[in-house]
Order: C-alpha cells, then structure tokens, then sequence
C-alpha cells in the first residue's frame, strides 16, 4: 500500500491527475483524508506516480491508526524498510484531530528500538507522519521538489511570454489526457505544455497561428532538452488540413483575451471552432484537457459536439480571470 499527498492549490485536478495516472499503472485510490491519499498499487506504478505535477511527494504507507496510542502499538509490530539512518517528520494537515507534538520523539524512539540510528540533520531516510481525521506513517519514496518546476517557470524561459500556465498546472493537464505516446497543442503560444509533455518522454506536436511564437516554442523546447518535436504554422480551427493523422491526446491553454491575441476573431466563436477541429483529429477515446475562463460554457459546448466530460475544476488567477480546467473524452 502506497501513500501520496497532493497539493492544496487545485485538490481535485490534483486527485484526478493521480487517478488518470494509476488507471495507467493498474493502481487506484482507496480513501482519501484531506490531502492524503491511500493507495492500492505497487512499483509497477512509480514511474507513473513520478510524473505527476499537482503532487508533494508519495511514500510506503506503513501504519494507519485512530490515536496515537494505536499507531505507536502498531509501529511496534512493524519491520522497518529503513536504510541508513532515519528522523520522523509529522505532517498536520488542516483536518488534524490528534495531539501530535510529541509524537516524533515517540516514534523514534520505537523504531531506534529496533536498531536503526536517528539522525535529525541529514537523514538518509524519512519517515512521515500525517495527521488528520485518522493518522498515517510512512516512508517516503519521493519528493517532488518544487525548484524543479519552478525552474521552467516563464522567465526563465530563453523565449519569455508573461501569461502562461505554471509548469505544474501544464504537467497536470498533460497527465489528465494520460498520453502515452504523443500529444498534441493546437494553440501552444510559447510551448508551456509541450515542455512538460516532451521531458515525459511523450512526441510532441505543436500549432500556432503565429510565427514568433513557432520559432519561440522551438527555442524552448531545446533549451530543455526537447528534440522528439514537430511544430508548425497554421490555425488551430483547422487542424485536418495540417495533419494526416489523429492524435492520441490534446492539451491546450486557449488565449483568452483581446482581439490581437485571438487573431481578430471573435473568442467564443475561436473556441468553438477549435473544439470543433479538435474532436476531428483526436483518436476515439482520446481526450483532450482545455482551459476556458468561466463566461464560456466549455462543457456544453464540447458535449454538443460530440466530447464527454470527465472533470471541470475552477481556479481563480486574479480579479479578472476565473477559468475552468476541462478532461473531455472523444466517445
């Protein structure tokens, strides 16, 4: 049994991005307290889980409890995979209905009673504890540094943008398609998304309607490493006449505002139409994850066309940008 904390920010596109990923690994979740989530799979299912972008880090679930008394009974009776020296880190979340001040020490002590040594600077193991409705112990497996997302963030991009989506929000909806091979932007300005999809290993596809922005997108994806790429210039409504194949999945991040960046189409009409193309290059049973600001009723559109819904999740940007994330499924 496995643990995994997702992050708080977007909590059920996060939840949805670990359950598109263990649908891939053969895994699934079982409960979920808060942030924290249990679940049935195995290590066919890390490389998987080690894609995700909306997530804090996963571990071997060793002891769940009701108090702390039980836990530490319980830790007593458990075989501790520890290599090297150990230190116990205690996770309160916003649910936590449980005395833990002093239950590192506690449980430090029960597993250094079984011969391994505490080392409270550099650890070569981590052993967690969360609390919240119930309490939780595990190893952790991996940590998901945020300098590693952070590093791709928009100005630190060789060719600089100001609006685009951050890295984990790309990651996450790249994983929501659950790509295995190949993905496909039809509207990929600066080429945010297909980053994120490329360092997966995936083939990436790219459109847009602007020069500059196919040159920059390409400069990008080298900065990073990115060589399995095909890019081209052309218009996102009419994605047939650029290729002569369908896609496995699609992610994009449609530009939302004036009429320059919307190439002097009216937007609502500019999304229907590339839903519209989207659906004829997309395999069946493809999806496709999409972003829209609220005052476009994405779902309706993309049902009257022909898309199922998997997930819609809102977040806020600032005052005058509130969107809805999409999972949509080509039936």
């Amino acid at each position: 049994m496995l643990y995994l904390e997702i992050l708080g920010n977007l909590p059920e596109m996060a939840r949805d991005e670990v359950k598109a990923m263990l649908e891939l690994a053969g895994g699934e979740i079982v409960s979920q307290d808060y942030l924290f989530l249990k679940i049935n799979a195995d290590e066919r299912a890390f490389s998987y889980l080690d894609r995700l972008g909306l997530a804090h880090e996963y571990g071997m679930l060793m002891v769940e409890a009701d108090s702390v008394e039980e836990l530490l009974d319980k830790a007593r009776e458990v075989e501790w995979p520890i290599r090297g020296t150990f230190k116990v880190d205690t996770e309160t979340m916003a649910n936590c209905r449980h005395s833990v001040l002093d239950l590192p020490r506690k449980l430090g002590a029960v597993i250094h009673a079984q011969g391994f040594k505490v080392n409270l600077s550099r650890p070569d193991t981590l052993v967690r504890v969360y609390c919240g409705e119930r309490l939780y112990t595990g190893i952790r497996l991996r940590f998901f540094d945020p300098k590693d997302f952070e590093k791709r963030k928009a100005h630190h991009r060789p060719f600089f943008r100001p609006i685009s989506l951050h890295p984990r929000v790309s990651r996450a909806l790249v994983n929501l398609t659950k790509a295995r091979r190949e993905l496909l932007d039809p509207m990929m300005g600066a080429g945010g998304i297909l980053m994120e999809a490329g360092l997966l290993g995936l083939r990436v596809y790219g459109v847009d309607i602007r020069q500059e922005m196919v040159e920059g997108a390409e400069m990008n994806l080298r900065h990073y490493g990115i060589r399995d790429y095909v890019l081209k210039l052309g218009d996102a409504t009419r994605l047939e006449e650029l290729f002569d194949k369908k896609f496995e999945a699609v992610a994009t991040d449609p530009p939302y505002g004036t009429s320059a960046t919307l190439a002097g189409r009216k937007r609502d009409e500019l999304y229907q139409k590339v839903l519209e193309s989207i659906y004829e290059v997309l395999e069946d049973g493809g999806r496709l994850a999409i972003a829209f600001p609220t005052s476009f009723d994405g779902k309706a559109e993309a049902e009257r066309i022909g898309f199922k819904t998997l997930g819609r999740y809102y977040q806020r940007v600032h005052k005058s940008l509130e969107r809805y994330f999409y999972v949509f499924e080509k039936e």
